[in-house]
């Protein structure tokens, strides 16, 4: 995979939840596709160190935080963590929202939120982000990318293109603010909304519908009005002509002049 050796991998069968295989193993990166909205047993695990110290657990319909928990607790102190989540994780409140919070104020580890278009994967056609994590950053801000409408339509499947792929990467090493697609939230910011980091709230992708012309409105309606009248002056000229086979039709056929006068 990605020109890396099969005999490099260390690959183990398992719940990672229940059981972590890698013990006090800490990585320099970690990238993760983890089941979205997976259910698990929340029970007793803030008895594990992976999870203590949020003081609250992912709800047991909603496993999405506890694995970025589990991996953020292998990343080592220097190390950047890349994880692909539904957007529910950016917003849902209760003990998610605690948990969010901890990670921004306390923690200081959310470095970048990336929202991809829909229909990306496999087996779903939600839209899906990207949740960038560092451990031992210095800055106090997230740096959110709207980056839902660069995709390539497939057959069945949408695709980011390399030049999709290096936009965002491009904007992620500037940090720049660039009008509809990126913007750097300080932490001020992200604190007024609540810590709901929903994109949207940062990246204001709204167009303005143009000005509309009333003079312009008014002459294509006078306009349209005009023909209406032409072509029911012409209709009613046609039904003049017309003559029925026998009395009722007659009244019935008179009875449409009259409303075409």
């Amino acid at each position: 995979m990605h020109e890396v050796s099969y005999n490099r991998f260390d690959l183990r069968q398992g719940d990672t939840l229940e059981e972590d295989h890698f013990d006090d193993l800490t990585f320099d990166a970690v990238v993760a596709n983890p089941p979205y909205s997976a259910k698990w047993n929340p029970d007793d695990k803030l008895d594990d160190e992976r999870f203590r110290k949020y003081g609250k657990t992912a709800p047991k319909s909603k496993a999405d935080f506890a694995f970025v928990e589990h991996m953020l607790y292998h990343l080592n102190n220097e190390g950047t963590m890349a994880v692909v989540l539904p957007h529910g994780v950016l917003f849902r409140g209760a003990a998610e929202g605690k948990i969010r919070q901890y990670m921004i104020e306390h923690d200081n580890v959310l470095d970048a939120v990336i929202g991809l278009p829909a229909n990306l994967f496999y087996g779903t056609s939600i839209p899906t982000v990207v949740l960038v994590f560092k451990k031992g950053r210095e800055r106090q801000d997230i740096f959110f990318i709207d980056a839902s409408n660069d995709f390539e339509k497939g057959k069945n499947q949408n695709n980011l293109t390399d030049e999709n792929v290096d936009k965002i990467l491009e904007t992620l090493e500037k940090r720049e603010d660039v009008d509809k697609y990126a913007h750097g939230a300080e932490v001020a910011e992200i604190v007024e909304n609540e810590y709901n980091l929903n994109i949207p709230r940062y990246v204001d992708t709204f167009e303005e519908e143009p000005p509309v012309d009333v003079d312009k409105l008014v002459k294509e309606m006078g306009e349209a009005d005009a023909k209406i009248n032409d072509l029911q002056s012409e209709l009613s000229g046609m039904m003049a002509d017309l003559v029925a086979t026998d009395p009722v039709a007659q009244q019935q056929l008179e009875a449409i002049k009259r409303m075409l006068q």
